[in-house]
């Protein structure tokens, strides 16, 4: 189990959860709450760094959403930064999936003197993933009509929690590249509960002017950017499109993966992060 922590900072108070040790490493998502069962994403960091799993605001513990404002993405850096600061540390890593590496970017973007390194992977430096056919997220996808749909039950409060589950697990198949890797996520303990607020403001507003590909070509901290060769939500094209603006990132593509490579390669996936260690 993680350890549960809240902190309060400049900006509200805000939960998080810690396990590990060694350097430390921040780890967020834009719309997901997590708890002390900790999350799949952030295990293999353990081994390695000291991890803190964030909760951004209106998700679990943290600071409620008061105006729609607060969920921009430079909002949410704020909020990071705010807690490094409480913490004390002159800077520290950051590690992202999927809008959690959507995150990462952005904070390189806007902080990056904060920052020791970025971990970013499974995302896109802009709005054009959705765009692409082969993302579900594209209304020229067959799973697009079908997506819509479930984000939107998701986010009525009406349905229920049997509905949400099978409707999450709908989501997810979609996301994987071998059903067998799915079910056996959902055997292990992990957290990231969808806030249903936080996607709806996401892709109805915050994803429409999303673009970091030219601030990208300004990054000059060690970056680490990985991709699923299969991904159904961001096409493998826009990881290496970010590996090629970031000046000297590092870039792994998981060729047996979907969406989620550290569930679906593990063994791989541990050792790419490893690969982060010591470079600074």
């Amino acid at each position: 189990m993680w350890k549960q922590h809240v902190i309060e900072t400049k900006r509200g108070t805000f939960e998080y959860f810690t396990k590990g040790q060694g350097a430390p490493l921040a780890i967020s998502h834009y719309f997901l709450q997590f708890d002390a069962r900790g999350n799949l994403f952030a295990n293999p960091f353990t081994e390695h760094y000291e991890v803190f799993l964030i909760n951004v605001r209106g998700a679990g513990n943290s600071s409620p959403i008061t105006q729609d404002e607060q969920m921009a993405f430079s909002e949410i850096i704020a909020d990071l930064e705010a807690i490094r600061e409480a913490l004390g540390f002159e800077n520290w890593a950051f590690a992202g999936h999927s809008t959690g590496g959507m995150l990462a970017l952005q904070y390189a973007v806007l902080a990056q003197h904060s920052l020791t390194k970025i971990i970013a992977g499974c995302t896109a430096a802009s709005k054009a993933y959705a765009s692409h056919p082969e993302s579900m997220y594209c209304a020229d996808n067959p799973n697009f009509a079908r997506i819509i749909e479930i984000m939107e039950l998701l986010n009525n409060p009406a349905t229920t929690v049997e509905e949400r589950q099978k409707l999450s697990y709908e989501w997810s198949l979609m996301s994987y590249y071998d059903e067998e890797k799915l079910k056996l996520t959902i055997s292990l303990p992990n957290s990231g509960k969808t806030n249903g607020k936080a996607l709806d403001y996401f892709r109805k507003v915050e994803v429409k002017s999303y673009d970091a590909r030219t601030a990208l070509t300004n990054i000059t901290i060690p970056s680490f950017i990985f991709g699923g060769r299969y991904d159904a939500q961001c096409p493998i094209e826009f990881t290496y499109e970010m590996a090629n603006l970031i000046p000297d990132a590092h870039v792994m593509v998981f060729e047996k993966s979907n969406h989620n490579p550290y569930i679906e390669e593990l063994e791989n996936f541990e050792a790419f992060v490893k690969e982060t260690i010591g470079v600074v």
